[in-house]
């Protein structure tokens, strides 16, 4: 067994210290400077849909094509799309949010070690080198979630808003899962395990829903905010390309 003694050279450890405090005190500015270029390109992007899934999906399968489809649909439908700006699922919404003439917007992560290239879909990019800011964008501008297949990105995004409205946080927005068959499993461990446990309550299931067809999906939001005073437009423009 270590002892505390014997652990040398604290300051290679996650968390640890900088040896140079000043240079992160520097980064502060660096997040505040994302937190104001969002703001400043989402200020026109209002109402809209995130929709979120995994980067790995190729455009021939099925999955990337039902996105463009919902995507295309809500945009149709008035909505503006906000992605993660990246390939896969998030470049099929963009797609599908041009086709249907509303702007169509990436919020793309720079990651350590890699060069992903943010897909050509987009009216509105904006570039992130913090998560947090990110996830920001996503949950202030988004009249709802819309979430089909992914992976630890995908859950985290899922996990993170279901939080913030369980927690009265954030106002609640629908939150749609897509693909009853993906999701089956996570839906039951919440049911069988979180329930039965009791962390979490019932009534939570109740934060999400489950549907497979882009005219529900669109159904679904749409009955949300009916008493809202947000209504299907018979006309509208994009403010961004003006068309």
């Amino acid at each position: 067994m270590y002892r505390p003694e014997d652990i040398t050279n604290f300051e290679n450890w996650p968390g640890s210290p900088s040896a140079d405090l000043n240079q992160e005190s520097w980064k502060v500015f660096q997040v505040m400077g994302e937190f104001v270029a969002g703001f400043d390109k989402m200020a026109q992007v209002h109402p809209a849909v995130s929709i979120f899934g995994s980067a790995r999906t190729k455009p021939s399968h099925a999955y990337y094509k039902l996105t463009q489809k919902i995507a295309c649909k809500l945009s149709e439908s008035g909505f503006s799309i906000i992605s993660g700006g990246g390939p896969g699922i998030m470049e099929a919404a963009n797609k599908g949010a041009q086709q249907g003439g509303s702007p169509s917007v990436g919020l793309n992560i720079i990651l350590p070690g890699k060069q992903e290239t943010p897909n050509e879909y987009q009216d509105i990019s904006v570039d992130f080198h913090h998560f947090f800011a990110r996830k920001m964008m996503f949950i202030k501008y988004s009249a709802a979630y819309v979430v089909m297949p992914g992976g630890f990105g995908t859950l985290d995004e899922l996990l993170e808003v279901l939080t913030l409205i369980q927690t009265d946080k954030t106002p609640a927005i629908p939150v749609i899962l897509v693909q009853s068959s993906f999701w089956s499993g996570l839906l039951d461990f919440f049911k069988d395990t979180l329930v039965e446990e009791g962390t979490i309550s019932a009534t939570d299931l109740d934060l999400m829903q489950v549907i497979d067809s882009p005219d529900e999906i669109c159904d679904a939001i749409f009955d949300f905010y009916a008493d809202k005073g947000f209504h299907r437009p018979t006309a509208f423009s994009n403010p961004v390309t003006g068309a």
